[in-house]
Protein backbone atom coordinates (compact mmCIF):
# COMPACT_ATOMS: atom_id res chain seq x y z
CA UNK A 1 0.00 0.00 0.00
CA UNK A 2 1.21 3.41 -1.20
CA UNK A 3 -0.03 6.51 1.73
CA UNK A 4 -0.01 9.92 -0.88
CA UNK A 5 0.03 13.06 0.61
CA UNK A 6 -1.09 16.18 -0.95
CA UNK A 7 -3.15 13.85 -3.45
CA UNK A 8 -5.04 16.76 -4.49
CA UNK A 9 -2.81 19.12 -5.22
CA UNK A 10 -0.70 19.75 -7.98
CA UNK A 11 1.80 17.10 -8.02
CA UNK A 12 -0.77 14.32 -6.26
CA UNK A 13 -3.55 14.47 -8.87
CA UNK A 14 -1.27 13.41 -11.36
CA UNK A 15 0.47 11.07 -8.90
CA UNK A 16 -2.34 8.88 -7.48
CA UNK A 17 -3.42 8.02 -11.18
CA UNK A 18 -0.47 6.74 -12.36
CA UNK A 19 -0.22 4.58 -9.31
CA UNK A 20 -3.47 3.32 -9.49
CA UNK A 21 -2.94 2.72 -12.94
CA UNK A 22 -0.22 0.70 -12.17
CA UNK A 23 -2.38 -1.61 -9.99
CA UNK A 24 -0.76 0.23 -6.26
CA UNK A 25 -3.25 0.31 -3.52
CA UNK A 26 -3.78 3.92 -2.79
CA UNK A 27 -4.33 5.97 -0.08
CA UNK A 28 -5.18 9.23 -0.96
CA UNK A 29 -4.35 12.16 2.14
CA UNK A 30 -5.75 15.47 2.30
CA UNK A 31 -6.62 17.84 5.07
CA UNK A 32 -9.83 18.48 3.45
CA UNK A 33 -13.02 16.20 3.03
CA UNK A 34 -12.78 14.48 -0.60
CA UNK A 35 -13.77 16.88 -3.40
CA UNK A 36 -11.99 15.89 -6.33
CA UNK A 37 -13.24 12.17 -8.15
CA UNK A 38 -10.48 9.62 -7.57
CA UNK A 39 -9.28 6.80 -9.39
CA UNK A 40 -11.62 3.10 -8.52
CA UNK A 41 -10.15 1.65 -5.98
CA UNK A 42 -8.25 4.34 -4.61
CA UNK A 43 -8.81 5.11 -1.10
CA UNK A 44 -9.70 8.63 0.15
CA UNK A 45 -8.22 9.67 4.01
CA UNK A 46 -8.80 12.70 5.48
CA UNK A 47 -5.50 13.66 7.59
CA UNK A 48 -2.86 16.22 8.06
CA UNK A 49 0.94 15.24 7.22
CA UNK A 50 1.88 18.09 9.91
CA UNK A 51 -0.03 15.77 12.52
CA UNK A 52 1.64 12.71 13.01
CA UNK A 53 -1.21 11.69 15.41
CA UNK A 54 -3.58 12.12 12.69
CA UNK A 55 -1.35 10.21 10.51
CA UNK A 56 -0.88 6.80 12.25
CA UNK A 57 -3.91 4.96 11.09
CA UNK A 58 -4.05 6.27 7.57
CA UNK A 59 -0.18 4.80 7.36
CA UNK A 60 -1.12 1.28 9.56
CA UNK A 61 -0.07 -1.20 7.03
CA UNK A 62 1.53 1.15 4.22
CA UNK A 63 4.86 0.08 2.87
CA UNK A 64 5.47 3.37 0.90
CA UNK A 65 4.60 6.87 1.68
CA UNK A 66 4.88 10.07 -0.30
CA UNK A 67 5.58 12.91 1.79
CA UNK A 68 4.92 16.70 0.26
CA UNK A 69 4.04 19.75 3.02
CA UNK A 70 1.98 22.20 1.87
CA UNK A 71 1.47 26.06 2.22
CA UNK A 72 1.79 27.12 5.65
CA UNK A 73 3.67 23.29 6.71
CA UNK A 74 6.41 24.47 4.88
CA UNK A 75 6.93 27.21 7.71
CA UNK A 76 6.52 25.74 10.80
CA UNK A 77 4.51 22.64 12.41
CA UNK A 78 5.73 19.70 14.81
CA UNK A 79 8.58 18.33 14.82
CA UNK A 80 9.30 16.28 11.59
CA UNK A 81 10.54 13.36 13.22
CA UNK A 82 7.45 12.56 14.73
CA UNK A 83 5.66 11.53 11.01
CA UNK A 84 8.89 9.67 10.60
CA UNK A 85 8.76 7.83 13.63
CA UNK A 86 4.85 7.37 12.98
CA UNK A 87 6.10 6.10 9.71
CA UNK A 88 8.49 3.77 10.74
CA UNK A 89 6.20 2.05 13.81
CA UNK A 90 3.36 1.58 10.93
CA UNK A 91 5.91 -0.36 8.88
CA UNK A 92 6.89 1.85 6.14
CA UNK A 93 9.59 0.88 3.92
CA UNK A 94 10.30 3.30 1.82
CA UNK A 95 9.84 6.83 1.91
CA UNK A 96 9.96 10.03 -1.02
CA UNK A 97 10.19 13.28 0.18
CA UNK A 98 9.31 16.64 -2.11
CA UNK A 99 11.82 18.99 -1.14
CA UNK A 100 13.31 22.19 -3.09
CA UNK A 101 16.55 22.54 -5.40
CA UNK A 102 16.97 25.64 -3.03
CA UNK A 103 18.04 22.97 -0.24
CA UNK A 104 21.26 22.19 -2.61
CA UNK A 105 21.69 25.59 -4.13
CA UNK A 106 21.04 28.42 -0.94
CA UNK A 107 21.40 25.92 1.72
CA UNK A 108 21.19 28.88 4.24
CA UNK A 109 17.75 29.91 2.91
CA UNK A 110 15.69 30.73 5.85
CA UNK A 111 12.66 29.94 3.78
CA UNK A 112 13.56 26.87 3.63
CA UNK A 113 14.63 25.87 6.76
CA UNK A 114 11.77 23.30 7.21
CA UNK A 115 12.41 21.41 4.66
CA UNK A 116 15.47 21.08 5.54
CA UNK A 117 14.78 19.23 9.13
CA UNK A 118 12.21 17.17 6.95
CA UNK A 119 15.20 15.81 4.79
CA UNK A 120 17.33 15.60 8.18
CA UNK A 121 14.25 13.54 9.77
CA UNK A 122 13.98 10.95 6.28
CA UNK A 123 17.91 10.34 6.13
CA UNK A 124 17.76 9.35 9.85
CA UNK A 125 14.50 7.11 9.96
CA UNK A 126 16.19 4.18 8.62
CA UNK A 127 13.90 3.86 5.72
CA UNK A 128 14.78 3.38 1.97
CA UNK A 129 14.53 7.15 1.28
CA UNK A 130 14.24 9.31 -2.05
CA UNK A 131 14.34 13.05 -1.78
CA UNK A 132 13.45 15.10 -4.84
CA UNK A 133 14.46 18.70 -5.24
CA UNK A 134 12.46 20.44 -8.14
CA UNK A 135 13.64 23.90 -9.82
CA UNK A 136 10.96 26.21 -10.35
CA UNK A 137 7.26 24.91 -11.13
CA UNK A 138 5.96 25.45 -14.97
CA UNK A 139 2.33 25.68 -13.38
CA UNK A 140 3.76 28.83 -11.52
CA UNK A 141 2.21 30.61 -14.89
CA UNK A 142 -0.62 30.23 -13.51
CA UNK A 143 -0.57 33.21 -12.12
CA UNK A 144 -0.51 34.39 -15.19
CA UNK A 145 -4.29 33.15 -16.35
CA UNK A 146 -6.14 35.86 -15.54
CA UNK A 147 -4.24 39.12 -16.81
CA UNK A 148 -3.79 36.62 -20.09
CA UNK A 149 -8.03 36.19 -19.92
CA UNK A 150 -8.96 39.12 -19.10
CA UNK A 151 -6.34 41.72 -20.64
CA UNK A 152 -4.35 39.48 -23.04
CA UNK A 153 -1.20 40.75 -21.02
CA UNK A 154 1.32 38.84 -18.83
CA UNK A 155 2.78 40.56 -15.95
CA UNK A 156 6.73 39.98 -14.85
CA UNK A 157 9.72 40.44 -13.62
CA UNK A 158 12.88 39.58 -15.00
CA UNK A 159 11.89 39.35 -18.22
CA UNK A 160 14.95 37.66 -19.87
CA UNK A 161 16.53 35.73 -17.25
CA UNK A 162 15.75 32.27 -17.91
CA UNK A 163 15.72 28.89 -15.21
CA UNK A 164 14.33 25.49 -16.57
CA UNK A 165 10.89 25.30 -14.78
CA UNK A 166 9.65 21.26 -14.22
CA UNK A 167 6.43 20.31 -15.51
CA UNK A 168 4.80 19.05 -12.12
CA UNK A 169 3.71 16.08 -14.51
CA UNK A 170 7.44 14.77 -14.51
CA UNK A 171 7.85 15.03 -10.43
CA UNK A 172 4.81 13.18 -10.16
CA UNK A 173 6.20 10.51 -12.76
CA UNK A 174 9.40 10.40 -11.06
CA UNK A 175 7.88 9.96 -7.49
CA UNK A 176 5.91 7.23 -8.72
CA UNK A 177 9.02 5.32 -10.05
CA UNK A 178 10.42 5.85 -6.71
CA UNK A 179 7.96 4.32 -4.53
CA UNK A 180 7.08 1.53 -6.75
CA UNK A 181 11.19 0.64 -8.06
CA UNK A 182 14.33 -0.52 -6.79
CA UNK A 183 17.33 1.23 -7.44
CA UNK A 184 16.30 4.76 -5.81
CA UNK A 185 17.04 4.12 -2.27
CA UNK A 186 19.38 6.91 -1.03
CA UNK A 187 19.50 8.75 -3.84
CA UNK A 188 18.66 12.93 -4.28
CA UNK A 189 17.54 13.81 -7.79
CA UNK A 190 17.27 17.61 -8.96
CA UNK A 191 14.54 17.69 -11.45
CA UNK A 192 14.15 20.32 -14.14
CA UNK A 193 12.92 20.93 -17.00
CA UNK A 194 14.91 20.08 -20.46
CA UNK A 195 15.64 24.27 -21.62
CA UNK A 196 16.36 27.29 -19.40
CA UNK A 197 13.26 29.31 -20.43
CA UNK A 198 12.51 33.23 -19.77
CA UNK A 199 9.26 34.66 -18.61
CA UNK A 200 9.52 36.88 -22.05
CA UNK A 201 9.39 33.35 -24.00
CA UNK A 202 6.93 31.95 -21.54
CA UNK A 203 4.72 34.36 -22.74
CA UNK A 204 5.62 33.82 -26.64
CA UNK A 205 4.83 30.28 -25.84
CA UNK A 206 1.33 31.31 -24.35
CA UNK A 207 0.73 33.58 -26.63
CA UNK A 208 1.53 30.34 -29.95
CA UNK A 209 -0.41 27.67 -27.90
CA UNK A 210 -3.51 30.37 -28.22
CA UNK A 211 -3.25 31.43 -31.63
CA UNK A 212 -3.50 35.39 -29.95
CA UNK A 213 -1.37 38.13 -29.50
CA UNK A 214 -0.48 38.16 -25.73
CA UNK A 215 1.16 41.11 -24.97
CA UNK A 216 4.32 41.12 -22.30
CA UNK A 217 4.99 43.87 -19.27
CA UNK A 218 8.05 43.69 -17.57
CA UNK A 219 7.36 44.78 -13.93
CA UNK A 220 10.09 46.11 -11.62
CA UNK A 221 11.51 44.11 -8.53
CA UNK A 222 9.84 46.64 -5.99
CA UNK A 223 6.18 45.86 -8.03
CA UNK A 224 6.72 42.02 -7.96
CA UNK A 225 7.36 42.71 -4.52
CA UNK A 226 3.75 44.44 -3.91
CA UNK A 227 2.16 41.78 -5.78
CA UNK A 228 3.49 38.90 -4.24
CA UNK A 229 2.98 40.14 -0.60
CA UNK A 230 -0.70 39.97 -1.28
CA UNK A 231 -0.41 35.65 -1.45
CA UNK A 232 3.10 35.45 -0.06
CA UNK A 233 4.73 35.05 3.65
CA UNK A 234 7.21 38.69 3.45
CA UNK A 235 10.08 35.75 4.65
CA UNK A 236 9.98 34.12 1.81
CA UNK A 237 9.46 36.98 -0.87
CA UNK A 238 13.04 38.58 -0.96
CA UNK A 239 14.59 34.77 -1.74
CA UNK A 240 12.12 33.81 -4.39
CA UNK A 241 13.01 37.23 -6.05
CA UNK A 242 16.70 36.63 -6.03
CA UNK A 243 16.33 32.81 -7.34
CA UNK A 244 14.43 34.33 -10.49
CA UNK A 245 15.97 37.51 -10.99
CA UNK A 246 19.82 36.74 -9.88
CA UNK A 247 20.18 32.65 -10.22
CA UNK A 248 22.69 30.91 -9.16
CA UNK A 249 25.04 28.91 -11.86
CA UNK A 250 23.39 25.79 -10.52
CA UNK A 251 19.83 26.80 -10.46
CA UNK A 252 19.90 27.43 -14.55
CA UNK A 253 21.81 24.03 -15.20
CA UNK A 254 19.43 21.45 -16.66
CA UNK A 255 19.67 18.47 -14.75
CA UNK A 256 19.72 15.05 -16.23
CA UNK A 257 18.08 13.41 -13.59
CA UNK A 258 14.57 13.13 -15.08
CA UNK A 259 15.64 11.68 -18.13
CA UNK A 260 17.43 9.50 -16.32
CA UNK A 261 14.84 7.87 -13.87
CA UNK A 262 11.98 7.88 -16.92
CA UNK A 263 14.10 6.77 -19.87
CA UNK A 264 12.74 9.98 -21.58
CA UNK A 265 13.35 13.69 -21.93
CA UNK A 266 11.37 15.84 -19.61
CA UNK A 267 8.40 17.90 -21.14
CA UNK A 268 9.08 21.13 -22.42
CA UNK A 269 7.32 24.24 -21.09
CA UNK A 270 4.77 24.10 -24.12
CA UNK A 271 3.44 21.05 -22.84
CA UNK A 272 2.66 21.97 -19.99
CA UNK A 273 0.97 25.04 -21.67
CA UNK A 274 -0.78 22.40 -24.04
CA UNK A 275 -2.53 20.74 -21.35
CA UNK A 276 -3.08 23.72 -19.07
CA UNK A 277 -5.02 26.10 -22.04
CA UNK A 278 -8.27 26.29 -21.05
CA UNK A 279 -6.82 28.08 -17.97
CA UNK A 280 -5.99 31.31 -20.22
CA UNK A 281 -9.04 31.26 -22.35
Amino acid sequence: MIVVTGATGNIGRTLVPLLAEAGEEVVAVSRQEQSARLPVGVRHARADVGNAASMRPVLDGADAFFILLGGELNGHGENPQALLDAATAAGVKRVVLLSSQLNSTRPKALSHTRLRDFEAAVHASGADFTILRPGGFASNAFAWAESVRTKRTIFAPFADVALPVIDPADIAEVAAAALREDGHAGRTYELTGPEAISPREQAAVVSEALGEEVAFVELSREEAHAHMAQFMPQEVIGGTLDVLGVPLPAEQEISPDVENVLHRPARPFGDWVARSLPAFR
